[in-house]
This record gives C-alpha cells, structure tokens and sequence, in this order.
C-alpha cells in the first residue's frame, strides 16, 4: 500500500508540523476524511535546523490512526546523522523515511537502512544543492524532496526556481521514484510544481494553517491535479 501511495497518483501530504497538537487527532481524522491517505512528519533536532520538533513517540501515537484509515505516515528527518534513527522511526510506524543529502556523508548507507527496516527511501535536497547529486543513489530512492524553502524556518516564500529543479530531478530518476515538494505549497505553486514532474506536495500551513483544514485540503487537491 505505501508504494502505491507513494508512486500512484498525486497526491497532497499534510504536515502535522502546523497542526494544533492539543486536537492532533481530531485534525488528522478531518483531513484524512477529506481524502488525505499521506501524512507528513516534520522532525528536527535543532542541530541541522534550528527548530526542536516531535519524534518517534508521536509516530507512535498516531500510526494506528492513520494506518487504520488507510494511509501512510511520511516522515521527514531534518536530523544531523538521521541513519542512527532509521530504526527506531521504523518500529514507530513510519512508512517512508526521509534524509537529507547534507546531513550525514553515509547517504549511501543510510538510504540502504530505511530500505533494510522496511520503509520507503526518500532523499531530500536543500535548494542549494543540485539535483545531479541523485544519480550515484538513483537506484534507492524511492521519493526525491525538493526543498522549496529552506528547511527550519517557517513562513518562507516559496523559491521561484524550484520547478526547473523538480523538472531536472524527473529526468534524472526512474519513473517509479516519486518527486516531492515542501515548503510554500499553495494554490498558485503546486500546479507549477505539478507541471515540472512533482506528484506529492507537502502542506503545512496551507491546510492546517487554514480555518477549514478539510477545505484548504480540497483546494490544494483541484490546483495540483492530485488524488
């Protein structure tokens, strides 16, 4: 199931990083009834990004959940050395896990650990860092993330290059890898991102941001074409 989620058709991702976590679950059912089958997992450390966010245990705490209603948790790690938490993500519920590029000098080796525990690979990219790097892993990545905003710091405007990026990464990967983008998604960039290759598109505070999270969720879904 998660690799049909993953690589079937587009899809929006939710990030559970601009929900109101005093109601997470009550957030996670509205926009999971409103369709949403892939849930994003913002983690940082504050070493590789500024921010301090959540970890395993609120994997944990919300896999049932999603899994139940037949979706997948995508989780995203903003981590220095992220291969020494493969793990304990995986026995948490996490179905795709992705790294940075720039966070450990073993991506070879890490995205050979998620595979190894089960999960989905995903290498993300900063946007400093050019797309050709995909192509000594191409063969173990699953999703490709296309920072669209510096990763760490919120309310960024979305970087208007970032299509021609997403393109150059279609091209250099196989057709079953997915493309993601996160940071600045909205109604007037995913459909960009969309035409450039992109088929999942992280949302945070675009929907859970928004006073109808089911709504702004709906929205995003016409303007990107996704599922």
């Amino acid at each position: 199931m998660a690799a049909d989620l993953l690589q079937g058709s587009p899809r929006i991702a939710p990030s559970i990083l601009s929900a109101d976590f005093s109601r997470l679950g009550a957030q996670l059912a509205e926009v999971m009834d409103a369709g949403a089958r892939v849930i994003h997992v913002d983690v940082m450390d504050g070493h590789f990004v500024p921010p301090i966010t959540i970890g395993p245990l609120v994997v944990d705490a919300i896999a049932a959940q999603v899994h139940d209603g037949g979706g997948l948790l995508d989780v995203h790690l903003m981590i220095e050395h992220p291969e020494r938490q493969v793990a304990e993500f995986a026995r948490a519920g996490a179905d795709s896990i992705t790294l940075h590029w720039e966070a450990t000098p073993h991506v070879h080796h890490a995205l050979g650990a998620v595979r190894e525990a089960g999960c989905g690979a995903g290498l993300a990219l900063n946007p400093a860092t050019p797309a050709e790097v995909v192509t000594g892993v191409a063969d173990l990545i699953d999703v490709a993330l296309c920072m669209t905003v510096n990763p760490g710091w919120g309310g960024q405007p979305f970087i208007a290059s970032s299509p021609a990026k997403v393109a150059a990464l279609r091209g250099l990967l196989p057709a079953a890898a997915a493309i993601e983008v996160d940071g600045g998604v909205d109604v007037e960039s995913a459909p960009r991102c969309a035409e450039a290759g992109a088929a999942l598109f992280v949302a945070g505070s675009a929907v859970f941001g928004a006073a109808e999270p089911a709504e702004a969720y709906g929205r995003l879904v016409a303007a990107a074409g996704a599922a």
